[in-house]
């Protein structure tokens, strides 16, 4: 065998091994989520991380949950090594009561092509109220808001729009946001933490999607930790039109007012 023939082999087995091996991978950060127990109508959310701990990008190609009940939604961008992505899950636990225990399936290019994780809690009823210590109560985790209300102007009907709000820690725990309700079960949730530090910030994002027509006042109620003000509700307000001559850009409302 020549020597050129002799390298050319050599090189084309490295190439096959190199390949054999490079791979993207998920690590997920947890693979179930326990909510706890929620109030009857509350839109439970929770963001999964995922990081990317092979050697080449991962495409997330579906995430499918095991009834209509959970909403999902995921990084649709390649996930690049050493890069996370999220996976939302969104449970609706509207005439839902009792246990859930709901499976998500993720299917990706991994060498593992199909991971099951899991949300799991209890719906217990509208107006759930449990009873606290004044310790318990002096230790809580506190959610404020510098405004309570957010004005979209015109928005078409159908039309996806997102409000944030900026909230902040003021307790003695950490503050965790845990789903949002609305009469309309038209608004999603997102937290930019997922849970808020005592005396930090965070920002929350609404997202809302208009189903009728004409000035829409639609009263939400974030669900958190909070034991002292478990239920902190906002407005959304939009004037909801069939369509738009013109396609503008939503703009940004004011930020909230300072925290005293």
């Amino acid at each position: 065998m020549n020597k050129k023939l002799y390298y050319l082999l050599v090189l084309c087995f490295l190439a096959t091994g190199y390949a054999a091996n490079a791979q993207g991978d998920l690590k997920f950060e947890k693979e179930t989520h326990d909510f706890g127990t929620i109030a009857e109508g509350v839109q439970a959310t929770y963001e999964f991380q995922v990081k990317n701990v092979g050697n080449q990008p991962v495409v997330i190609a579906n995430v499918h949950p095991s009834c209509g009940c959970t909403t999902p939604d995921w990084t649709k961008d390649p996930i690049l090594p050493g890069k996370t992505g999220v996976i939302k899950a969104v449970y609706n636990s509207t005439g839902r009561p009792g246990p859930f225990h709901k499976a998500i399936t993720v299917t990706s290019n991994t060498a593992t092509p199909t991971k099951t994780i899991f949300i799991k809690g209890e719906v217990g009823p509208k107006d759930l109220k449990t009873s606290y210590t004044p310790e318990q109560k002096a230790a809580s985790p506190r959610l404020a808001v510098g405004t309570t209300s957010y004005n979209f102007g015109k928005l078409e009907k159908g039309q996806k729009a997102v409000a944030k709000f900026t909230v902040k820690n003021t307790g003695k725990q950490d503050l965790v946001i845990q789903g949002v309700r609305s009469a309309c079960n038209c608004v999603s949730i997102k937290s930019s933490e997922a849970a808020i530090k005592p005396g930090q910030q965070g920002n929350l994002e609404l997202t809302y999607i208009p189903a009728m027509l004409r000035e829409q006042n639609e009263v939400v109620t974030v669900i958190s930790n909070d034991i002292i003000m478990p239920d902190l509700k906002l407005t959304l307000k939009a004037n909801v039109v069939e369509t738009l001559a013109s396609k503008n850009m939503l703009r940004e409302g004011s930020q909230p007012v300072p925290f005293r």
